[in-house]
């Protein structure tokens, strides 16, 4: 089954975000056929905000390392990390990767639409194979949030070759069930509280990646750990130290000895 086949299952494709290698190893461990990676947590990681194009580097890095997962992956890149079209087709063509997030906003303003399709125009002439998930900020931005303009905006991206079209921030209901029957396309959101992945399928939606919440729930969980011991409470349990381990080993075996 290709990446594309996963945004037509019976229910929604769940998407979980990794940050770096031994998240990713774990949600392939916990059956996920596809893992997306996200720009805050690996932003986050190196001790810079999300956002700012901060994230190219240690997204190449990190989609380098993924090469043996043995699943798809698709990277979160920002705005493609450039204005000009012809740089972010250049980077995509060089991630090996299945597929591409890439925003129509940059330093957290939306930007015009044509330049945005222009770059999923480049993206689809240098990487035709690369699944391009043109993600539309309205809502996330709390910028021209209404239905109209997201329409809009995500039409005119699958009019310059998007695959798909990500609506983060979107979770009225009766808005997504208008948007999805209104885009020719697969729609994605951002996880949906109180939403099921059965209900949101019901909505048309197809994909539903988890964003940056494994990171901050991590986070947490590894600050609770702590308090626990502190205040010589329960300890969390956790994955034995063999078991993590193991995952590590089997993966620097497939690729070769050599992360």
């Amino acid at each position: 089954m290709s990446f594309r086949d996963l945004h037509y299952g019976d229910t929604p494709l769940l998407l979980p975000n990794a940050w770096d290698v031994a998240s990713a190893l774990a949600f392939v461990d916990a059956g996920f056929p596809a893992v997306g990676t996200t720009s805050f947590g690996i932003s986050a990681s190196s001790g810079t905000p999300d956002a700012g194009r901060a994230s190219r580097r240690a997204t190449a890095e990190l989609l380098h390392q993924l090469r043996a997962l043995d699943a798809y992956v698709t990277a979160d890149i920002e705005d493609g990390y450039s204005d000009d079209p012809s740089e972010v087709a250049g980077f995509v063509a060089t991630l090996e990767a299945a597929g591409v997030n890439i925003e129509d906003s940059t330093n957290e303003q939306l930007i015009d639409p044509m330049k945005h399709a222009a770059k999923i125009m480049a993206i689809k002439a240098a990487a035709p194979e690369v699944f391009v998930n043109a993600r539309v900020e309205t809502y996330w931005l709390n910028q021209q949030a209404n239905f109209e303009t997201t329409l809009s905006r995500a039409l005119r991206y699958v009019d310059a070759g998007a695959d798909g079209i990500f609506i983060p921030g979107a979770t009225d209901p009766a808005v997504l069930k208008k948007l999805t029957a209104a885009i020719p396309a697969p729609v994605n959101v951002l996880v949906v509280p109180n939403l099921t992945l059965e209900q949101l399928g019901d909505l048309g939606i197809r994909r539903v990646s988890t964003g940056s919440l494994p990171y901050r729930a991590a986070i947490d969980a590894a600050v609770a750990v702590a308090v626990a011991v502190r205040d010589g409470e329960d300890v969390p349990k956790a994955t034995p130290y063999p078991e993590a381990q193991g995952r590590l080993e089997r993966y620097v075996a497939r690729l070769g000895g050599h992360p």
